[in-house]
């Protein structure tokens, strides 16, 4: 049952932003040099393990840009316990590898606290062994995988958290929208099958469809870096489906919806937060993305006045640009971990401030009220936006 839910307004404000301490940001990049142990001298040392570069740097770089919102508040008002956040960027250029190699650096050279990101759910279970063996907190802000917190044999990542939903509530959700809300009795799929994120996404949304009475009438699959869909979308078409679930990165799923609707393709679209980035309506073009929807983190259009006060500052800071569900997760994760570390009453131990963080409860946040479960995962809403000429118009907003 899809329902709205209305976001706690004051919460974040009286218990994150106040009295949470001091000066302005301080941030160094991947060759800054860095010494002394984790939270030691004036500093409290945090790594960002992003995307900055490669085929998914604008979700990387949506969320430094939000972690360093937030760093600025944090400082400008204090810091944590009277020590600034000195934050620590390094590239994983969208690889794997690269994000193992950085999470060495950090927590070998640098010695951070605690390591935000990566973006990707790949390339943060890249980090998740080093990050457990070197008692270090690791967070995703969008890594939705279950695979990012919980290993293969059910065991969970002790020092890993995530700030994302994971994607069997947005598969879950994208099968009622189409149920309930687009009133379909039967659908496609269309999933990256390279990719684990899309996969568990198609598999969440056929379960929860067939299980509500719906037919999938199709299912077929695409691999990263594909351009031309045509031949499969053919065959979309033939099984006459009234709605099409495209699970996947924006780079793909921009030229899939182009190439659809030049095919004739005229049902609905959904996808979920993979979506997410302005490149996709470059990809796509304006008109060819009406009558898509999107399973998103937060809309910007909420009028949940934490929202619009985060969006102000947002745009205060970065030229008046409207904040994405990138940049609010990135600027949540930051104030999960200090909120996290001001009821551990430390800074430094990573012990007490990972048992905070698995403690956390109704946290309000930007993208969300937040509750972590046994398994890291988190309780929190997601929000369905609409894209109308080439902008995202929020639609409404799904409770767990």
């Amino acid at each position: 049952m899809v329902f709205k839910k209305k976001l706690t307004s004051v919460v974040m404000a009286t218990t994150l932003m106040a009295g949470i301490l001091a000066g302005c940001s301080g941030s160094k990049d991947a060759g800054s040099e860095s010494s002394g142990s984790k939270g030691g001298g004036d500093t409290i040392k945090i790594g960002a393990n992003l995307e900055l570069s490669g085929a998914v740097a604008s979700y990387g770089s949506g969320i430094a840009a939000g972690v360093d919102l937030a760093v600025d508040e944090i400082n400008a008002a204090g810091g944590v316990d009277g020590k600034k956040i000195e934050l620590i960027k390094v590239d994983n250029k969208s690889d794997a590898a690269e994000a193992t190699n950085a999470a060495i650096k950090l927590t070998s050279q640098d010695k951070v606290t605690a390591i935000i990101g990566a973006a990707t759910s790949g390339n943060t279970v890249a980090q998740a062994q080093i990050a457990n063996d070197n008692k270090t907190v690791l967070i995703s802000p969008s890594g939705t995988s279950p695979t990012v917190t919980v290993r293969e044999d059910g065991s969970v990542n002790e020092y890993v958290f995530r700030t994302a939903f994971i994607d069997p509530f947005q598969g879950t959700v994208a099968a009622n929208f189409a149920l309930n809300d687009a009133n379909v009795k039967n659908a496609a799929i269309f999933a990256d099958n390279a990719s684990d994120y899309a996969k568990g996404l198609a598999a969440s949304f056929k379960e929860t469809f067939e299980k509500a009475g719906g037919k999938i009438v199709s299912s077929e699959s695409y691999v990263a870096k594909d351009t031309d869909f045509r031949s499969t979308l053919t065959r979309i078409k033939a099984a006459n489906p009234e709605f099409i679930f495209i699970p996947g990165y924006y780079e793909e799923v921009g030229l899939i919806v182009k190439q659809a609707r030049e095919m004739g393709i005229t049902v609905p679209l959904m996808g979920a937060d993979g979506w997410d980035s302005p490149k996709l309506v470059e990809l796509a073009g304006p008109d060819a993305l009406n009558n898509t929807f999107i399973i998103n983190h937060y809309s910007a259009e909420d009028q949940d006045a934490t929202i619009q006060k985060f969006v102000k500052a947002f745009g205060d800071k970065y030229d008046g640009k409207t904040p994405d569900a990138f940049n609010a997760l990135g600027y949540d994760t930051v104030y999960m971990l200090v909120d996290a570390m001001k009821r551990a009453g430390t800074t430094s131990d990573s012990e007490k401030i990972k048992d905070a963080l698995a403690a956390t409860k109704d946290l309000a946040l930007i993208t969300g009220t937040i509750t972590v479960d046994k398994n890291h995962h988190l309780i929190k809403s997601a929000t369905v936006l609409e894209y109308v000429d080439g902008k995202q118009k929020f639609k409404t907003k799904v409770n767990p």
